[in-house]
């Protein structure tokens, strides 16, 4: 076969380039090895996801200005498809998967060291709760987690000389008039041992202080800026704003659910490099987010020291667009907004800390 005709060779579609490479993580280079059924499932699911969040990335991409816009496309040719297909190895083997609700959503970001980009694994919170069941110190018979209203009634017992553990009592009085949001709690208990039971109660504003500085009104409920198109500039500007009721107490509920999980200790014995690989990713994914937000809204406007009140607020935030250029323009997706990564709908943006899961529609709730 002649060059030219090497050349012409129609290249292998991305899913099979995609499954090919997973099959080789799998295999652990001992040669080749048959995939079970719900493997080759994961691999499709895997693919499925990470397709939809590529071209998710390289629209957001596009809709930036183009002196802002990376120059490198968001396609499967310019993928790091080795480092995918042991992030996606490591994820399956954990149990996570992109296709079940709250297991885990994947987010495009650029290795600025390779020029290539990688996935990072975003656990969602049922994720978590995976993740907790396989490599907890001590996991617990049962995980409880509530939120408390008004006119529920709620008492503490906290363990001591009389009791062995930490326990509660807990009584819905009126479910379809349960008063004000008070706050949440959750309860680790141990049936064989209730000298560990524990209870956290956190009150409304220890959870609103886990709450993003940016959250999606979508899902926390509060006013979402409404954009229109200028005729004469062709450019999208600030109209005003609307109230948006959100899903307030199911991420509240949700943001209580992720404290209760993330406060199991994770077996040191038992963490094995499937676990150690998904962790370097996000850590890769923040490293590279902070970078990247610097890099865009960084010395963008001189201030004078006089002309200002002292806050705690550093800065512009990054979807303020205040933080852009000096024209008005709706303000383009930043990394954590990239994290649509399963569907079109809208994301619970700005809860990249603590929030990844299946990106769901407004309409059906943050994916209960």
């Amino acid at each position: 076969m002649s060059n030219q005709q090497q050349i012409a060779k129609t290249e292998e579609p991305a899913s099979v380039r995609f499954t090919n490479r997973v099959i080789a993580e799998f295999s652990g280079g001992v040669g080749e090895i048959a995939l079970s059924d719900f493997q080759r499932r994961l691999a499709q699911n895997y693919f499925i996801a990470a397709d939809a969040a590529l071209k998710n990335a390289e629209a957001a991409r596009m809709r930036k200005p183009e002196n802002r816009r990376d120059p490198v496309p968001v396609t499967w040719a310019n993928v790091n498809l080795e480092s995918v297909a042991q992030a996606v190895v490591a994820a399956a083997r954990i149990g996570l998967d992109p296709m079940q609700k709250n297991h885990v959503a994947l987010v495009p970001f650029k290795n600025n060291h390779t020029g290539k980009y990688e996935l990072a694994f975003i656990e969602g919170y049922r994720g978590l709760e995976l993740k907790a069941e396989k490599y907890a110190l001590d996991m617990p018979t049962a995980v409880v987690v509530e939120l408390v209203y008004s006119n529920d009634h709620f008492r503490v017992i906290k363990g001591d000389f009389r009791n062995p553990g930490d326990g509660y009592e807990f009584e819905i009085k009126n479910p379809f008039d349960r008063g004000e949001l008070q706050g949440g709690f959750y309860f680790h208990y141990y049936e064989n041992n209730p000298r560990k039971n524990k209870l956290v109660v956190m009150p409304l504003k220890e959870i609103l202080k886990r709450k993003p500085a940016h959250a999606s009104p979508e899902f926390w409920g509060g006013e979402k800026d409404i954009w229109e198109k200028d005729p004469q500039t062709g450019r999208n500007k600030k109209v005003g704003t609307e109230h948006v009721e959100g899903w307030f107490e199911k991420m509240c509920w949700k943001t209580v659910f992720r404290a209760a999980y993330n406060d199991l200790t994770i077996d040191s014995e038992k963490i094995d490099a499937d676990y150690r690989r998904l962790k370097q990713l996000e850590q890769d994914y923040e490293a590279m987010a902070v970078a990247e937000e610097i890099a865009a809204n960084a010395n963008k406007t001189p201030i004078d020291i006089d002309d200002y009140q002292v806050s705690d607020a550093v800065g512009p935030a990054p979807n303020d667009p205040a933080s852009y250029d000096t024209a008005s323009e709706e303000p383009a997706q930043t990394s954590s907004q990239q994290a649509n990564s399963n569907a079109g709908a809208p994301f619970d943006d700005g809860q990249s800390a603590f929030d990844f899961g299946e990106p769901v529609a407004a309409g059906d709730g943050p994916g209960f």
